[in-house]
């Protein structure tokens, strides 16, 4: 393979028109990729197996390029663990709609910034959750901590968008299996606990 390569990645939810992941495609290629993976899945999926294949696939020296930033992360936590494993293998992100290229020092930046958003509005969502327990207590509706299984719900979702087991969510997390399935009822992914629950 040779050096340098860039290596476009395109993705599209199950509801998409075809034409949707077409454009992708088209303008990868006229961005210069000459190695293209592709997928099309629901967005609750946890797996996205092009996703990992690219991520294997690249060398140092590679650019990845993608469309826009949805096509490749969910959320600015899961972009900040795509960049960090291409920080590893010293490979660049590039995103076509915004400019965005990590070789550059602009381009870096950029994504420092997009960092320390995450965890700024991390820290932001655990004032108010103090402020909303210090209110509520003050006015004697506290009901104390919730139940462990459900304190672990993120890690649920976590490790389920890691593509992790029942059997593996409940022995990392030291919860039962019927915990891990209601936690991913409420978070609306049905097809998911029942995807889970054939693990076995």
């Amino acid at each position: 393979m040779t050096s340098h390569t860039l290596v476009g990645y395109a993705r599209t939810s199950t509801t998409d028109q075809k034409a949707g992941l077409e454009a992708q495609l088209r303008d990868l290629e006229a961005a210069g990729c000459t190695k293209l993976f592709q997928e099309e899945l629901s967005s609750v999926a946890s797996k996205r197996p092009q996703l990992d294949a690219v991520l294997e696939w690249v060398r140092k020296g590679d650019t990845l390029v993608v469309t826009k930033l949805d096509r490749l992360a969910r959320s600015v936590a899961d972009l900040v663990a795509i960049t960090e494993a291409l920080r590893k293998k010293d490979v660049a992100l590039k995103v076509l709609a915004m400019n965005l290229d990590t070789s550059t020092p602009t381009g870096k930046l950029m994504l420092n910034l997009l960092g320390s958003i995450a965890e700024f509005e991390r820290e932001l969502m655990l004032e108010r959750q103090r402020e909303g327990i210090a209110k509520a207590k003050a006015d004697g509706k506290y009901a104390g901590r919730q139940p462990t299984a459900r304190r672990r719900a993120e890690d649920v979702l976590r490790l389920r968008a890691e593509g992790k087991s029942a059997n593996d969510i409940k022995d990392a997390l030291k919860i039962s299996r019927a915990s891990v399935f209601r936690i991913l009822a409420e978070a609306g992914d049905e097809g998911a606990a029942a995807r889970t629950g054939a693990d076995r």
